[in-house]
C-alpha cells in the first residue's frame, strides 16, 4: 500500500540515537552508527521522531510500504530493547556517535539468556557490549579503555554470571574504568545460573 512513512538521510544522520529513543514503535534502531527505519509496519507515519532529530535526517514521504501493525507492535515492546549495533565487544567500533552521553552495559554473553527480563531491566536505555573472555581467549580491557577514554561516558554497568570464567569481564572492565582517567559511576550485577540477580 501506500503510506506515509519516514525516511533518514544517511548523510545528514551524526548517529546520536535521539530518534531511536523518540520512537515509541521501535520502527528506529542504530546500527553502524547510523539510524535506520528496521520495518516498515512498525512506524506509525506520526512522526514523533522528526522533533527529536537535531540534524533534520528525518523527513515524511509517500510510497510503498507495509502497513501499520499494531498488534506486532505491541508485541515488540516486550521484546528487544537494543539500540545500536554490533553489540560485540570484538566487533564494536572504539568511536561511535551512540556513545556520547551513554549509560554503557558490559554484560557476559551468557547473562541474557540467563535472565528472563534482560532487555526491560538492563538494555533499555543503554548502549550495549557483551562479550565472553573464555570463548573470545581475549582481554577486552584495552578495547574497553579506549570506548571509556575517547567517549562520553556517563556510567558503566557491568552484568556478569556467578561463573568464576565472568570474573574476566568484570576485571577487563574495571581495569578499563581504571586506565581511561576518567571518574565514572559503575557498579556490577551478578546473575545465578538458575535466573536470579544475585543477592536480591
Amino acid at each position: 500500500m501506500i503510506r506515509k512513512i519516514i525516511q533518514i538521510d544517511e548523510e545528514k544522520c551524526n548517529g546520536c540515537g535521539a530518534c531511536a529513543s523518540a520512537c515509541h514503535e521501535g520502527a528506529i534502531g542504530m546500527v553502524n552508527g547510523k539510524a535506520k527505519l528496521l520495518r516498515d509496519d512498525y512506524c506509525d507515519g506520526l512522526g514523533d521522531c522528526l522533533p527529536a532529530c537535531p540534524t533534520d535526517a528525518i523527513t515524511f514521504v509517500e510510497r510503498e510500504a507495509a502497513a501499520y501493525d499494531h498488534e506486532a507492535v505491541m508485541r515488540n515492546k516486550h521484546g528487544s530493547r537494543l539500540s545500536q549495533w554490533p553489540v560485540q565487544i570484538k566487533l564494536v567500533p572504539v568511536n561511535a556517535p551512540y556513545f556520547d552521553g551513554a549509560e554503557l552495559l558490559i554484560a557476559a554473553d551468557c547473562t541474557a539468556f540467563a535472565y528472563g527480563s534482560f532487555h526491560e531491566k538492563f538494555i533499555r536505555g543503554r548502549i550495549t557490549l557483551v562479550g565472553c573472555p573464555k570463548l573470545d581467549q581475549v582481554d577486552y580491557a584495552e578495547k574497553l579503555t579506549e570506548i571509556i577514554r575517547n567517549n562520553d561516558i556517563r556510567s558503566v554497568l557491568i552484568v556478569r554470571m556467578e561463573v568464576p570464567c565472568c570474573g574476566g569481564l568484570e576485571y577487563a572492565a574495571k581495569t578499563a574504568l581504571e586506565n581511561s582517567g576518567k571518574i565514572i559511576p559503575w557498579s556490577v550485577v551478578t546473575i545465578t545460573t538458575d535466573g536470579r540477580i544475585l543477592g536480591e
